[in-house]
């Protein structure tokens, strides 16, 4: 079995640091929405929950929630899951009806 490679329709997403459109705030509202969706799959697997051999007490409760935001943050820079780039171009299509309505 040879290696596992991108199709063109799935984890095609460019990093925003190499895809030119990083302060674009559509591009960097769908980083956001990618970042919170792959959170919330990490948390219901159980990332970010304190083991009981850290004995971190309320400080490892309080903080647990961070790493896994930030987890989800790296993920998305480095390509995601190529959610950013549907939801931008989304954004994009919407910006434009809403402007050929007005």
């Amino acid at each position: 079995m040879g290696p596992i490679t991108n199709t063109p329709e799935i984890g095609t997403a460019m990093p925003a640091g190499k895809s030119g459109r990083k302060d674009d705030p559509m591009f960097v509202a769908a980083q956001k929405f990618e970042a919170s969706f792959i959170a919330e799959m990490l948390k219901s697997t159980g990332a970010g929950k304190p083991r009981d051999s850290f004995n971190g007490g309320a400080g490892e409760d309080g903080f647990s929630s961070f790493l896994v935001e930030l987890r989800a943050e790296k993920i998305v820079d480095g390509g995601g899951f190529g959610l950013t780039e549907v939801v931008f171009e989304a954004l994009k299509r919407s910006e434009a009806e809403n402007d050929r309505q007005s």
